[in-house]
């Protein structure tokens, strides 16, 4: 039988450890991606939730005020190169618990409303309920970005209730309107166009654009007040018997 040298049964552990080393490193790869794929389970399930919670509110006023505040619900989830891009300017570790600590975006909701007014009135019935905490305000109707950018932002944490646990999960809530929505969108595409033109004199139409559009945005709310005072002329009882017509007419 062949005899092993001293150096080739060296060689031969190393071989085995680095095996060892290699085929770990691999399961703990592969038990991260398992994980992350889990946790953007209980983000999507945190949209869910508070996308249900503006629908109720939306059902709720349209039966008691005759009209919806709002005019359609977006929702995604961050991409993951968008998440480890934002991760990486940050200098964050690159760990799901880093990102559940320090990252509020990755489940996001866009509530787009008709009036500036009914913004404030949906986020607060948002913000009043039991299970919702607010993490973070910031209101860029009142304070607009320098570039003419307009909308309601809330971070809030709201619990996800899975088979074997209840967990808190952050959802990013942007609350503007249709003008407001429109602007953003043309802005956005406008502004990640690799190369652009005149880019200072763009940068100034666009923001002259959103204070025209703030000011139509104002205009509307006035409008709507106006006609909302002259319903209010109804009797008691007038108002009564057309509630009372409409009670078989589906709610939405």
């Amino acid at each position: 039988m062949e005899k092993f040298e001293n150096d080739d049964v060296e060689e031969l552990l190393v071989a085995v450890q680095q095996s060892d080393f290699l085929k770990n490193r691999t399961k703990r790869i592969m038990w991260s991606a398992v994980k992350y794929k889990e946790l953007q389970m209980m983000y999507l399930c945190a949209i869910k939730e508070v996308r249900t919670k503006f629908e109720v509110l939306d059902t709720e006023f349209n039966l008691r005020h005759k009209r919806n505040p709002i005019s359609s619900i977006q929702t995604r989830l961050k991409r993951t190169d968008s998440i480890f891009e934002k991760m990486e300017r940050k200098n964050l570790p690159m760990t799901l618990e880093s990102l559940e600590e320090n990252i509020n975006d990755v489940a996001g909701i866009r509530v787009i409303c008709s009036y500036i007014d009914d913004i404030y009135e949906i986020a607060d019935a948002l913000i009043r309920q039991d299970d919702i905490t607010l993490l973070e305000k910031k209101d860029y109707i009142e304070h607009p970005k320098p570039n003419g950018y307009r909308s309601l932002h809330l971070i809030v944490k709201v619990p996800v209730f899975f088979t074997d646990r209840t967990k808190e999960m952050k959802v990013e809530v942007q609350i503007r309107t249709i003008a407001m929505d429109f602007w953003a969108s043309l802005e956005h595409q406008i502004k990640y166009k690799k190369e652009i033109c005149n880019q200072s004199e763009i940068c100034r139409q666009l923001k002259e654009c959103a204070d025209v559009i703030a000011e139509t945005d104002r205009k509307m709310l006035n409008l709507r007040a106006q006609i909302d005072g002259a319903e209010e002329t109804q009797t008691e009882e007038e108002l009564l018997f057309e509630r009372f017509r409409k009670l078989d007419m589906p709610i939405a």
